[in-house]
């Protein structure tokens, strides 16, 4: 009997342990898997807090330095910017062949009526002197009226097509033929039918439609002397000078046309510094370190390297210049693509 109770135990005790041992093994697997699964949900919590959106609706992200010079980001401190007064128009640039046609033929009816009226001085003077008839007199009386009457009908011409300040300008073919080889433009600005200006033309600037480029200087030469059939508003005429950008006959342009007054008082915006979203315009705005605020602004006026601001943006702001778009892609995937 004892000896079949110590076989037994032999056989029960080696069991047990084992069966001990498998209920641990189970156990701490299990455990492990609940660590590592309760662990997941705080690394996406952790993720995920790094976008928050205030009650008024502002969002800022939250990004340690490693990170953010990980991603590449860039910050700039914007400069202080004035602006004139300014009103927005449209136009585009002006063809000149037809007016180099009209040019020259101002220049051939003004040398020959310098001609006709010097061949008559000259007849005047040999009459008195009985060395000229009176018939011959006549002729270049009527030579030099003829002559004179074709000129004026080419200065009308010619102002109806530049307006008389600028077809009356003494270096006018000088002018044209600039534009005729491209290396000046004629712009064209007309103003919408319930725009008004208190003062004429100071300059303008001058940005293409095609392009996103800087805009360029143009200085006022006159009012156009026609309405322009579509707008109905005024119009005004400008030089572009040294036409770097390369403004053709016939290219629609947006144009600013500066005012005299008091300038308003802005920031200028780079151009790196925006992201699009949701059909407005965007800046990250640094606020501390770690931290970026999104930020809508309204573009005012294109400047030469920027974008003039009057409000929501400060001087010595620093706004994200580099990486702005991958602050705005981690805001829409903590979103979930929104």
């Amino acid at each position: 009997m004892n000896q079949r109770l110590k076989l037994n135990c032999r056989i029960a005790c080696p069991l047990t342990l084992c069966l001990v041992l498998l209920t641990i093994g189970v156990f701490g697997s299990a455990c492990s898997k609940k660590s590592t699964e309760s662990a997941v949900p705080e690394k996406e919590q952790k993720e995920e807090s790094r976008v928050k959106h205030s009650a008024k609706g502002d969002t800022t992200i939250t990004l340690d330095v490693p990170t953010q010079q990980l991603m590449g980001l860039q910050t700039t401190a914007l400069a202080a910017a004035q602006l004139s007064p300014e009103v927005k128009a449209y136009g585009n640039v002006l063809s000149v062949a037809a007016i180099a046609s009209q040019v020259a033929d101002f220049g051939a009816a003004q040398a020959t009526s310098q001609a006709s009226a010097a061949e008559l001085q000259r007849l005047k003077a040999l009459a008195g002197q009985n060395n000229a008839s009176q018939r011959a007199l006549q002729a270049a009386e009527a030579t030099a009226a003829r002559d004179q009457a074709q000129l004026e009908s080419a200065r009308i011409r010619l102002a109806g097509t530049l307006g008389i300040p600028l077809a009356t300008r003494p270096d006018l073919p000088g002018l044209i033929q600039s534009l005729v080889s491209l290396s000046n433009a004629l712009v064209q600005l007309n103003l919408t039918a319930d725009e008004t200006l208190s003062a004429m033309p100071s300059a303008a600037r001058i940005l293409t439609l095609a392009t996103n480029n800087s805009p360029v200087d143009a200085s006022f030469l006159g009012p156009a002397p026609a309405v322009d059939p579509q707008l109905q508003g005024r119009g005004f005429l400008f030089l572009v000078t040294s036409n770097s950008a390369g403004l053709l006959p016939g290219a629609a342009v947006t144009g600013y046309i500066l005012l005299p007054g008091e300038t308003q008082q802005g920031v200028n915006l780079p151009r790196a510094a925006i992201v699009r979203y949701k059909g407005a315009a965007w800046v990250y705005r640094q606020t501390s370190e770690d931290t970026f605020e999104r930020v809508e602004v309204h573009l005012a006026a294109p400047l030469q390297d920027g974008w003039f601001v009057r409000e929501g943006l400060k001087p010595n702001d620093k706004v994200v210049t580099a990486g702005a778009q991958l602050l705005l892609s981690e805001e829409l995937k903590s979103a979930g693509g929104e």
